[in-house]
């Protein structure tokens, strides 16, 4: 240890003699690992980390699987088959979650609420830490409501009180005693702080119902594969029994862990990332390289001294890894402090699609991966420039050190092979930023349908009407909330629709055409219409008014938009996107057809189409528009609990949400609005694509620019050491020009084996993500091009520099200085 620590001491003064160097090599070690551990500890946080509940490797997300594959949620009566004939859970419970208006606190909150079936806290391993669990009672149908609340709400919104007796809040209408709180930190399903039992909403006996989604654990003892046997076996044989073929049937169920459940979406994203962080330290680790073997270069009349005087060399390389470790630690603890910084920065810009957000911190494990790297990072240098600094004979060295010819051949040699290497690992990162540059403006180049500019949104989460007289409220409450909006200074047009495109997407479901004179009096009869595939399609159910299509500027193809005519007590219309007309009926004109559409909101009377209106993308821009059937909120307002009301407008978006949030005081107090610019929501639907570009091409320029650094410091200290060689030859008759060739030329075979390099290294690691490219191939040979003469051109100016100091050696200088 005591050696150790003497040549920790003999490395801090080798670093003093050089601070400039060192400060660089440091810089690079730091921002490199820095960047490494701050995605290190999103990837832990998200995908690594075990999920904070008992047994959490047994809990399961069970989903129904229709004839096509497709993953369904489940409807009651399946659920209850499921729950009732397997062998391999020890529970099952159905769960959902969604934002409600609660009032009870100081001030009433969107708030998102679980709905929850008995089992669920028993599977989950939670109970309350203040009060009491849902008692019998309180979980059977028809029960007494009452609540659980997150200990975050608990604390912010109800202050904190431990007499549950006096806290009572108002869901949907419905007054909710508060039992208990729940541990702090338990917030599943998506970040809920509310929880109400289940049973407290109608069972739907309906079988292509799915409503719910489902979550289990497995028994002690079974594994996963034979619980998936178990759970498929039984809903094929439900299917035998009930299905008959349906395309909404369950054909099958599948069983997945709740962990890969909630993150295998974004997995391979991560992993693609940490790979490209990965890159970026390799690149940074080649330019330290580079910068120790031209200092070590510099030593070797300093080690030919040490090795004659009795030094083996063992303790020379002892020597050169207790500097490589020295320099790698500071650089990492310089490196995590900026993780620290990286870490909030990258949930900044992070989309809101990334799950377990709340797990991504700069924690013990994460520390335990940056010291790791520093251990990985020090040997790796410590043992390249050893190896090379301790080679060679003892009359060599002394030689060597005696002519000033650290400039050797081969050192010139090992500097120019690592800097190919790091412009072959910079081509492939910059290509990757090209591809998803590429890919994003694809996307961007995509006619979704409706327009964004000078268009503001205001949200309400309200209960279901349920009720006919609830039902007249809502749509009498969007009328005038209506109204009250055309009537704000710099307000052009208004209009309504459920949901909010690019956000959250419609509800789809299958419908039926109908022949003239044909009527549903109730859902078995619609269930024996549906097994009919001439008569059905698929689509999305969209409830607006006709201000939606003219606010947003979704033009109408045909037909006419709703009016006054489409009263609650007339004839139900419908109007029908464009892809749904040429889907169905291409050869046909839809308007005057019935369709039947009661099963996505349980009202039965037929639909007309009256019109047929422009495509929209609805989920994502990436995907091709949806077939959307639109009802009048007038006559269907049940979907209408969560409702958007956009209005296009000259004034600020400022001025427009004071006066919104006043009328919505004036006519809904106890439903708190969310306000938004469509321009926004655009733009966050595409938060994942520009988080993705963001990392990669900052990775890409920090490689480039270390790139660069080390491509000017070899060519640099190359001209350096062969100043005598070039004062020689200018001496005999050569010219600058003849000089500024010789070197540049060996800058060009340089780059042109690491562009080489690098692109057939991008062919063979860019098909990785193509899965995140849209419309653009992984080896876009434009990309590719581009990118490769960008590099070449950024690389022969670093090239061209010091090149151009050789052209200015004095050869009288140069001779006497050697």
């Amino acid at each position: 240890m005591g050696v150790f620590l003497r040549d920790l001491r003999y490395a801090a003064r080798m670093f003093a003699k050089s601070p400039a160097v060192s400060c660089v090599m440091v810089l690079s070690l730091a921002l490199a690992i820095g960047a490494t551990t701050a995605i290190f500890s999103v990837v832990y946080g998200v995908v690594l980390r075990p999920l904070p509940y008992p047994k959490a490797d047994q809990i399961v997300v069970v989903n129904e699987v229709n004839s096509k594959g497709t993953r369904m949620n489940f409807s009651d009566p399946n659920y209850e088959d499921i729950r009732a004939m397997n062998h391999s859970m020890q529970g099952l419970a159905e769960y959902y979650s969604r934002t409600e208006s609660v009032t009870g606190g100081p001030e009433p909150t969107r708030t998102a609420v679980a709905i929850v079936s008995a089992d669920f806290l028993s599977i989950m391993g939670v109970s309350p830490v203040m009060g009491r669990s849902f008692d019998k009672q309180e979980q059977q149908f028809g029960g007494v409501p009452a609540a659980l609340v997150s200990f975050s709400y608990w604390q912010q919104n109800l202050g904190g009180a431990t007499d549950f007796s006096k806290i009572k809040l108002t869901i949907e209408n419905r007054t909710y005693p508060v039992i208990g709180v729940l541990p702090a930190g338990f917030r599943f399903p998506s970040e809920s702080d509310i929880w109400v039992a289940r049973e407290l909403v109608p069972r739907y006996d309906g079988r292509t119902a799915h409503n719910w989604r489902v979550i289990g654990q497995i028994r002690d003892g079974v594994s996963l594969q034979r619980a998936r046997a178990d759970l498929s076996a039984i809903a094929k044989h439900v299917n035998e029994l009930y299905g008959k073929g349906a395309q909404y049937m369950m054909a099958d169920a599948s069983v997945i862990p709740l962990q890969e459940a909630m993150v295998g979406k974004v997995r391979s994203t991560l992993f693609l990332l940490f790979g490209a962080v990965g890159f970026l330290l390799l690149v940074a680790c080649a330019n330290v390289a580079n910068l120790m073997l031209v200092q070590a270069a510099a030593r070797s009349r300093e080690l030919a001294i040490r090795t004659a005087l009795g030094a083996g060399r063992g303790r020379l390389v002892r020597q050169f890894l207790s500097e490589a470790l020295l320099l790698s630690l500071v650089g990492g603890a310089l490196g995590v402090l900026a993780a620290l910084w990286g870490v909030n920065a990258l949930l900044g810009i992070a989309p809101n699609t990334l799950p377990r957000t709340q797990d991504v911190s700069v924690n013990m494990p994460v520390m335990l991966f940056a010291l790791g790297v520093c251990v990985l990072v020090a040997a790796g240098l410590g043992v390249l420039t050893a190896v090379r600094a301790t080679s060679g004979t003892l009359q060599m060295k002394l030689g060597e050190g005696s002519r000033r010819q650290a400039g050797s051949m081969r050192s010139q040699r090992i500097g120019r092979t690592i800097v190919a290497s790091q412009l072959a690992i910079t081509l492939v990162l910059l290509i990757g930023a090209g591809l998803l540059g590429r890919s994003l403006m694809q996307i961007l180049s995509v006619d979704y349908g409706f327009r964004t500019e000078n268009v503001v949104s205001m949200n309400l989460s309200m209960s279901f009407p349920e009720s006919e007289i609830d039902k007249a409220r809502r749509s009498q409450l969007i009328t005038d909330i209506l109204g009250r909006m055309r009537e704000v200074p710099g307000v052009e047009s208004v209009g309504v629709v459920n949901e909010l495109p690019l956000a959250d997407g419609l509800a789809d479901g299958l419908f039926i055409v109908m022949n003239p004179g044909d009527t549903v009096k109730d859902f078995d009869e619609f269930g024996k219409l549906s097994h009919d595939p001439s008569r059905t399609a698929d689509a999305e159910f969209g409830v607006a008014s006709e201000g939606f299509f003219q606010t947003l500027g979704i033009p109408l193809i045909r037909g006419r938009l709703f009016d006054d005519r489409d009263a609650a007590n007339a004839p139900q219309v419908a109007l029908i996107s464009q892809s749904l007309a040429q889907a169905k009926w291409p050869k046909e004109d839809p308007i005057g057809k019935a369709i039947e559409f009661g099963n996505m909101d349980g009202d039965l009377r037929l639909l007309t189409i009256v019109g047929i209106v422009g495509d929209i993308r609805n989920t994502k821009l990436e995907q091709p528009p949806t077939p959307t059937v639109y009802v009048n909120y007038r006559q269907r307002p049940q979907k209408a609990a969560d409702f958007y009301v956009f209005a296009r407008t000259t004034s600020t978006p400022a001025s427009v949400f004071s006066a919104a949030r006043e009328i919505v005081h004036a006519l809904a107090p106890d439903s708190p609005p969310r306000f938004s610019t469509v321009s926004q929501v655009f733009s966050d639907s595409l938060g994942t694509q520009h988080f993705n570009l963001i990392l990669i091409g900052a990775f890409a320029g920090t490689a480039l620019l270390l790139a660069m650094t080390g491509i000017y410091g070899v060519m640099a200290y190359t001209v350096e050491q062969r100043t005598r060689e070039f004062g020689v030859r200018m001496a005999l008759g050569a010219q600058p020009g003849d000089v500024l060739s010789l070197v540049l030329w060996q800058g060009i075979i340089t780059i042109a084996i690491g562009v080489a390099a690098g692109v057939f290294g991008a062919i063979a690691l860019t098909r990785t993500m193509q899965s995140m490219l849209y419309h653009t191939s992984a080896t876009d040979p434009i990309t590719f091009a581009g990118v490769a003469v960008l590099l070449t051109f950024i690389a022969l100016l670093a090239s061209y520099l010091p090149a151009r100091r050789a052209t200015r050696v004095d050869p009288v200088i140069a001779l006497r200085y050697e």
